[in-house]
Parts: C-alpha cells; sequence; structure tokens
C-alpha cells in the first residue's frame, strides 16, 4: 500500500495517521521516539505491507507486468492501489477526500519539526503539490510513479514503464483491489485491536 491507503487505515486520530505514514522512513527502533499510539501505527503500517505483499490477488497481478518491469510490480501496484482507493472514495470513507486530506496535512505540517529528515522532505512536498488528492486521475498516478523512479540508483526507467502495465490492466488490477483492500481493512483493525492489548515496552 502505498501514502493515502495507509493513512485511511488510521484515520482515528492524528498520531495514528502520522505513524502510518512514517512506517516508509522510520529505521527499526527509530519509532521510539514517538507516542505510543505512533509506534504502535508504525509496526501496524509493515504488517500491513506484509499482509499486501503475500496476498493472492497482489501476487497474481504482479504475474501480469511484463518481465521487465515485473521486478518494479510491487512498486507500481501500491501506487495504482491510492489510485483507485481515491477514484472511489466515498465506497471506502464518509468523509470527502479533499476535507481527509486537508486535515492530514494540517496534521503533518504541525508536526513536521519532529519527523526524520526524510519525511520532513517529503511532507513539504506532499502538501505543497497535493500528491494525495492527485491519486485520484491515473495520470496523478503516473506521476508518482515516475517521481519514484527518479529516487532509484538504477533501472528507473523500467519502473517509470510499468505505469504503462498499470494502464494495459486496468480493469482486472482495480476489480483485485476493491476484491482485497476490505480484507486488508479487516486485517489491520485486528491487528491494532491485538496491539493496543499488548503491554508497552
Amino acid at each position: 500500500m502505498n501514502f493515502l491507503a495507509h493513512i485511511l487505515l488510521a484515520r482515528h486520530s492524528d498520531d495514528a495517521m502520522l505513524g502510518a505514514l512514517l512506517g516508509d522512513f522510520c529505521r527499526p527502533g527509530q519509532e521510539r521516539d514517538f507516542s505510543v499510539e505512533t509506534q504502535r501505527e508504525i509496526l501496524i503500517h509493515r504488517k500491513v505491507d506484509a499482509f499486501t505483499d503475500s496476498h493472492p490477488l497482489v501476487r497474481e497481478a504482479k504475474t501480469q507486468f511484463r518481465e521487465h518491469t515485473r521486478r518494479f510490480a510491487g512498486i507500481a501496484l501500491d501506487v495504482f492501489y491510492d489510485h483507485v482507493l481515491a477514484a472511489n472514495w466515498a465506497r471506502y470513507s464518509d468523509q470527502a477526500l479533499d476535507t481527509f486530506t486537508r486535515d492530514f496535512y494540517r496534521v503533518l505540517l504541525a508536526r513536521r519539526s519532529s519527523l526524520p529528515d526524510s519525511a520532513a522532505t517529503v511532507a513539504q512536498y506532499m502538501t505543497s503539490q497535493d500528491w494525495l488528492g492527485s491519486y485520484i486521475d491515473f495520470e496523478g498516478a503516473r506521476l508518482a510513479v515516475r517521481r519514484i523512479s527518479r529516487r532509484l540508483s538504477k533501472n528507473g526507467e523500467r519502473l517509470a514503464e510499468a505505469a504503462d502495465d498499470l494502464e494495459t490492466h486496468y480493469a482486472r488490477f482495480a476489480t483485485g483491489f476493491h476484491a482485497f483492500f476490505p480484507e486488508l481493512q479487516d486485517f489491520a483493525a485486528r491487528t491494532r485491536e491485538h496491539m493496543s492489548t499488548q503491554p508497552t515496552s
């Protein structure tokens, strides 16, 4: 899952949503710099990623990529799933997408000074360029894939080309997302409930 899905799964509090984002930026152990709830969501973020990567529908989707782009299928699908989520937002949230993203950006900017440097840099661009809202259009997702590809040390062009595979199999991948995401929502909720009953270290 990419940013938008992680944040939606943790929408119950500001600290939780922050942790959902920071799962991509905190090294193991670094989560101890944050509140207990933020720490928990960082750990849940990692479990959500593992659940996603191992899900049969996601694994099947990866096989549809061309051989030279398949290595980057997971990254491309993460972004694509955020696009499908944004494009079908009312199916998964009672709050308007622009209201949801605006509220999260407010939290992100208010906490920016406490973020790891890499997350603080992303926060600046995410809020000023409305990354989360831009996912609603497929071209916004394609731009996000291209943006990630430029950060890779090698073969970034292959990730950029993976966006063409997303477009080719759009309907199939979108159908898979709608079948898979409710399972992910249940998994995240059960994981959070279990972790909230465990003593903190």
